[in-house]
């Protein structure tokens, strides 16, 4: 039993009677329609099947992140000791300051996920690390409790015992348990979901909110320019905040630091407990590949750290100076995607083998010597999946992108989305795909 074995026989169940399956999934978008699965206030898009994991790619994942944890550990304190490794990020000045302060809590990557072209066992490689405004577990919750409720489903259950990756609830207990070593004496912090109005991912933020309520706290989603520091603790209104989950990205705390003074004063002088704090930049920003790849990196990791580098992580290069790199990059575009060094929702990523030599040449042209990287190609594995277009079945391979959520630096759950694109992990022409957990036969 495994994922691709799964998905070929819930295929054929479709198969079996599409009829009656287009029904049912007519019923399945109403019921997505008047959830608070948005992005921007618009339904996030989907199909009438779930990724199928086992156990084996679990303890996969596991694995996976547990080097890729030790590794962040590693960087993130040569960052802190060693000046001169610090210049290999360009952080501006204030960012810099920012990493350096202590959360005081000892996870330097209290939420994140890494994003990989999963093909199972050692087949593998990584898209990105987002450390950063980690974001998805909302819309999978929501539609894997749909998707469970599906004629479709409704058959796989009576197979196998299959379960989802709850994801919100699990975030509460684990940020709470972080605020337990920053403040082992307050066990009933005031939290604050924080991110700017204009930004924010409203529907996950409500129901991050709604559970910490439920757990029997305080919680509020506050724009962080209306946080005030006075006589020593941070408020929003007449609400002291003890706990901030962060979902500001750094670039846009950066950016806007002179409307966040208030904030920036408390978590300099430790306050607030922040949650992650801005140490999880340092994993985050996509030159990170770069420096994994370099010597000074590889010298103070072990040898199964370098092998997951080596053998898994893209060869990434900043685009500028040399102009042999341009000419290399021209020249094969079908081998490279170029990138910005800082950006999310995959802003400004192109892949050379969607365009045409003059535009993929103009392309580069652009992002010579503009903080920009070039990154090695990478085909992504694909899987099928069902359609329904007019009210027709139709049976097409996606390829896809396995987002792994960590949690306290522990395996919590799956994020998957699916496109027909070279670059699927954008906020366009994407599927957001429930994911699945199938323990065993029934």
């Amino acid at each position: 039993m495994d994922g691709l074995s799964l998905t070929k026989e819930y295929i054929d169940i479709v198969k079996e009677n599409p009829e009656k399956y287009y029904e049912d999934y007519r019923l399945t978008v109403e019921k997505v329609a008047k959830s608070n699965a948005r992005y921007k206030g618009k339904p996030i898009p989907f199909l009438y099947q779930p990724m199928f994991f086992t156990e084996k790619d679990i303890e996969n994942f596991n694995n996976i992140g547990k080097v890729l944890m030790s590794i962040a550990n590693k960087v993130t304190e040569k960052y802190i000791e060693s000046p001169e490794y610090r210049k290999k990020f360009k952080y501006p000045k204030l960012l810099e300051e920012l990493i350096l302060v202590d959360p005081g809590y000892d996870v330097n990557i209290p939420i994140g996920r890494f994003d990989l072209f999963y093909g199972g066992g050692d087949k593998f490689k990584f898209i990105e690390v987002n450390t950063d405004g980690t974001s998805g577990m909302n819309e999978d919750n929501i539609f894997s409790n749909i998707l469970l409720d599906t004629e479709s489903m409704e058959i796989m259950k009576k197979r196998y015992n299959i379960s989802y990756f709850e994801l919100i609830n699990s975030w509460v207990e684990e940020s709470l348990k972080i605020y337990s070593r920053y403040d082992k004496k307050d066990n009933k912090p005031n939290i604050a979901i924080v991110d700017f109005k204009e930004t924010g991912i409203t529907a996950e933020f409500e129901a991050f909110k709604k559970a910490y309520i439920e757990h029997g706290y305080n919680c509020v989603i506050a724009d962080p320019r209306d946080l005030k520091y006075r006589d020593g603790k941070l408020y929003y209104e007449d609400m002291r905040i003890d706990l901030i989950y962060r979902r500001i990205v750094t670039v846009e705390f950066i950016e806007k630091s002179n409307e966040i003074p208030d904030l920036i004063e408390a978590y300099k002088d430790g306050a607030v407990c922040v949650v992650g704090s801005l140490r999880s930049q340092i994993m985050h920003n996509k030159i990170i590949f770069k420096i994994l790849h370099d010597e000074d990196t590889l010298s103070f990791l072990s040898e199964e750290e370098r092998n997951l580098i080596k053998n898994h992580i893209p060869i990434t290069k900043e685009f500028g100076g040399d102009e042999k790199i341009f000419e290399q990059v021209l020249k094969n575009k079908d081998s490279y995607i170029i990138k910005p060094i800082d950006s999310f929702a995959s802003q400004g990523v192109n892949a050379g083998r969607d365009f045409s030599e003059e535009e993929w040449n103009n392309i580069l042209i652009k992002c010579w010597n503009k903080d920009y990287l070039v990154q090695e190609f990478i085909d992504p594995y694909t899987r099928p999946f069902v359609q329904f277009e007019d009210g027709k079945l139709k049976v097409k391979d996606f390829k896809l992108n396995i987002g792994v959520y960590m949690y306290n630096e522990k395996f919590a759950g799956v994020y998957t989305r699916i496109s027909r694109n070279n670059i699927i992990f954008g906020r366009e022409g994407y599927f957001s795909i429930p994911n699945m957990l199938v323990l065993s036969q029934v």
